[in-house]
């Protein structure tokens, strides 16, 4: 595909930054939150920042669908074209003042997705990247790491009791038992950690599209996985696995590994 993604991450990136600066407005005010059927938080930083990145996106591309966590999808024209937005990926982190929550943003062109940005408005941190282009972090150029043992690896999770929740306690815990080094830097900023090299696997049992839409292109374009626990690239797997390319044949070994009878 030889068309420039520039003008489309340019937009991205000044909306998930203003969507990010409303956030901040509620950062650590003692916000309180509300629950949704499925038990998740919302406050009303999430609903005005998911508004604010919809107004945006009618305004520039008014042709393009969007699906948001929050609102939903609305549709447009064709629909080959449309962004996926979380206005706060790790709302129960915002509520309680941690800053390691992001606004994440891409563009979704039939099944594929050449666009994303996550923005982490408390740290400062914008990691955006189209394809073709490269994965950027503030700025300068983002690589995934060159660790190539997982024994010397650092791995990243948000909640372990979820792996025994969606059938995955086994392989986390042979991952656990290969010697890495584990640490929860959750939600959005693991998977981000992966892609400036500061981690070496991202792990998530479970995750919606809107979760995963922006780090398909961002690990890509930093030189990594991002796709399912079977090494699918994917945003729609409803899992997640962030790694670099030299640790993925070991890390996909030791999921599909089976219990000695």
């Amino acid at each position: 595909m030889s068309q420039s993604w520039r003008p489309h991450l340019e937009f991205a990136t000044q909306t998930a930054w203003q969507a990010g600066q409303l956030t901040l407005g509620y950062f650590q005010t003692g916000l309180r939150p509300d629950f949704k059927d499925d038990d998740s938080p919302v406050t009303v930083a999430d609903r005005n920042a998911e508004e604010l990145i919809r107004q945006r996106i009618d305004a520039q591309y008014p042709d393009y669908g969007i699906i948001g966590e929050e609102y939903g999808e609305a549709a447009a024209a064709g629909m080959d074209r449309r962004w996926i937005i979380d206005p706060i990926d790790g709302t129960r982190s915002f509520v309680r003042g941690v800053p390691l929550y992001a606004v994440l943003i891409a563009l979704e062109v039939d099944g594929d997705v050449p666009v994303g940005v996550a923005y982490f408005p408390a740290l400062g941190e914008m990691i955006a990247a189209a394809r073709g282009q490269g994965c950027w972090w503030n700025g300068r150029p983002a690589r995934v790491s060159q660790v190539s043992n997982l024994q010397d690896s650092i791995i990243s999770f948000t909640d372990p009791a979820t792996f025994a929740q969606f059938d995955r306690a086994a392989p986390w815990a042979r991952l656990q038992a290969c010697g890495a080094t584990c640490r929860g830097w959750s939600d959005a900023y693991g998977h981000a950690l992966v892609a400036t090299g500061r981690a070496d696997v991202m792990l998530d049992p479970i995750m919606s599209v809107w979760d995963c839409a922006p780090f398909l292109p961002i690990l890509q374009e930093a030189g990594g996985y991002f796709g399912d626990w079977d090494g699918n690239p994917t945003i729609r797997g409803r899992e997640a696995l962030s790694t670099n390319q030299a640790l993925l044949p070991e890390v996909l070994a030791l999921i599909r590994e089976k219990h000695d009878s």
